[in-house]
């Protein structure tokens, strides 16, 4: 499989190169993103890829995109390379892995839903009883399901760590009208999605959305419900009180915390075995949700 840690296409404009995606110009109002097969963990890029990584992300997001395509609009224009800028037709190895898409003016905040508690969210809730600095039912066990799906946004950082901020902020930097019609749309998405993952067998605990405007509308960008942006679980070993079985990055995680790595840059490389099961993560999370294997 065609590992890409880079993409490169001349005669094509870079706009912008991200942890996991390079964005170029397309013209107008359109943009060309294509995902690398680079790791972000704990906000740093990690220097060992994932091969396959970005087309498994990608045909998982458009899945979603045309999925959840009655609940928000999104900012999705083609997946067919043919159709692209004339820069990009001839690149086969950015088939599968990239998007013609809406320029959008992003919302520079992280969008988080928590339908369970797990992670961050968890070591929050041990210490202090809260999440993004809000009072949850007391008594709660590790990965426990919520009674309510919780809305905690984050601001999204360039470089470094994205941090969680409450509701009341998020209200103090958006606006308060914004600020609702995130959440909104953030609590509308993670419910479909995770009533939708939970019938194929797969346990969606949390996840985050990014949102900008095209033409004054709000609209779904970035990445949708892929490995990368959520925490995938499982369901028929799930068990409340423990650390489930993940088809996410947290492998990636807990091998990098099991390192003594402090989190800061420059991240270690992965060994092959963790690169290898990473991979396979990432693939069956897509077979297992979109019913299919990706050629």
């Amino acid at each position: 499989m065609t590992t890409l840690m880079q993409s490169e296409v001349p005669g094509a404009s870079l706009w912008r190169r991200g942890k996991v995606r390079d964005v170029y110009e397309a013209g107008g109002d359109r943009l060309v993103i294509v995902a690398s097969d680079r790791l972000s963990a704990f906000d740093v890029v990690l220097p060992t890829p994932i091969p396959g990584k970005g087309r498994i992300l990608t045909q998982l997001s458009n899945f979603w995109f045309r999925k959840t395509a009655h609940l928000v609009p999104n900012h999705l224009v083609s997946t067919d390379i043919r159709r692209f800028p004339i820069a990009f037709r001839e690149r086969r190895e950015l088939a599968q892995r990239a998007v013609l898409v809406k320029r959008c003016e992003r919302v520079d905040i992280e969008c988080v839903a928590r339908g369970y508690i797990s992670g961050s969210a968890w070591t929050e809730y041990k210490a202090l009883g809260t999440v993004a600095g809000e009072t949850l039912p007391r008594g709660l066990l590790e990965s426990e399901r919520l009674p309510e799906p919780i809305f905690t946004p984050a601001t999204k950082a360039a470089t470094g760590h994205d941090e969680n901020i409450s509701r009341k902020q998020l209200a103090a930097i958006v606006g308060t009208d914004l600020a609702k019609e995130l959440e909104r749309l953030t609590l509308a998405l993670y419910r479909f999605a995770h009533d939708y993952a939970a019938a194929k067998g797969v346990i969606l605990a949390d996840t985050k959305f990014e949102f900008g405007f095209h033409d004054g509308q709000l609209t779904l960008i970035d990445e949708a419900l892929t490995p990368d942006s959520s925490r995938y679980w499982e369901g028929s070993t799930y068990t409340p009180g423990s650390s489930p079985a993940s088809y996410d990055k947290q492998y990636v995680r807990n091998f990098l915390t099991l390192s003594g790595w402090d989190k800061e840059p420059p991240a270690p490389a992965l060994p092959e075995d963790v690169v290898a099961g990473t991979a396979d993560r990432y693939r069956e999370c897509y077979e297992r949700i979109v019913g299919e294997t990706l050629a």
